[in-house]
């Protein structure tokens, strides 16, 4: 029994000094993925975020919402199409992802974490609007233009109200969806990892953290031990390059690297279905995923020995 007591106390002191060092420092969340779907996963990753709000932190959460999207869509007999990875967004279904992400998902996540007995609110259309932007198109390929509707990216982020709540003592949570500058009163979808990262490099973050499906980077995808545990913007290059980095994960690697470049101190990719995770990432040396930062962080501003390197060639 003193073993056990002995190493929680243990456990304890190691998170000391990374709590006082994010004492009052602001970390975006970009919640999504099997996450969402799982209760258990969800309630373990609410409280961690309560956990961080209690000792001091100041975390700000941003999520998406495909799969419940996906499944209102089907239920009101409407097929869900997908362009290059991104949703097409007419106005029926813009309705949908707006009640869905605004009026389900973003309030089922505030009403947990004061239920967890923290503090949160919404920031959307029907609160206080905090992300703007424009309408996206792709390139077809041919010099042409691919339209996808009602879908944009984020252009600005409205900091004043997010740090506001976050200074109160309340955690801010933004769904991925934006008002459109060029029609006012109008709604865009939004890509969640980008709109993430905008509000991290808004609101100046220590630390920007994507919940995946995944461990994190991995060299070898069928082999979990290949866990890339540090690396730098160089090395993610490479790793693209390579097309160890590929799919659904250049578009978060990305989102870190413009996230850095905009003065994010640190970002990381960790697997939200693990229990406890973001908790472990922040609070211990080795961490629980990757790790992106510049390669002139000091020494001692990195967590123990998980340092950046450089991929292989």
């Amino acid at each position: 029994m003193h073993e056990e007591a002995i190493r929680k106390a243990d456990v304890l002191i190691e998170a000391l000094g990374f709590i006082r060092k994010f004492h009052g420092r602001f970390t975006v969340i970009k919640l999504g993925g099997s996450v969402m779907e799982d209760p258990e996963s969800l309630r373990a990753l609410l409280v961690d975020i309560v956990f961080m709000q209690t000792v001091g932190m100041r975390p700000v959460v941003v999520h998406g919402g495909g799969k419940a999207i996906t499944a209102a869509m089907e239920k009101s007999g409407l097929q869900a199409r997908f362009v290059q990875g991104r949703r097409y967004t007419d106005a029926p279904t813009l309705e949908i992802v707006a009640r869905v992400l605004a009026e389900e998902i973003n309030a089922d996540i505030e009403r947990h974490i004061n239920k967890f007995g923290g503090r949160a609110s919404g920031l959307h259309h029907k609160t206080h609007q905090c992300l703007y932007g424009r309408k996206l198109t792709l390139d077809d390929g041919a010099g042409g233009a691919i339209d996808l509707g009602r879908v944009g990216d984020v252009v600005e982020v409205d900091a004043l109200p997010i740090e506001n709540l976050c200074l109160a003592g309340v955690v801010p949570v933004l769904p991925s969806l934006a008002e459109d500058e060029d029609e006012e009163g109008q709604l865009l979808n939004v890509n969640a990892d980008t709109a993430a990262a905008a509000v991290a490099q808004a609101i100046k973050a220590d630390k920007l953290v994507f919940l995946t499906d995944t461990a994190g980077i991995l060299r070898d995808k069928n082999e979990p031990s290949s866990l890339i545990r540090g690396l730098t913007p160089d090395a993610c290059h490479s790793l693209i390059a390579q097309g160890v980095i590929d799919r659904g994960m250049i578009p978060k690697v990305e989102a870190c690297l413009a996230s850095l470049e905009a003065g994010v101190k640190k970002t990381h990719i960790i697997d939200g279905r693990l229990r406890h995770s973001l908790l472990l990432e922040i609070f211990t040396h080795t961490g629980i995923g990757t790790e992106i930062a510049l390669d002139d962080t000091p020494a001692d501003d990195r967590p123990g020995t998980r340092r950046p390197v450089m991929a292989r060639a």
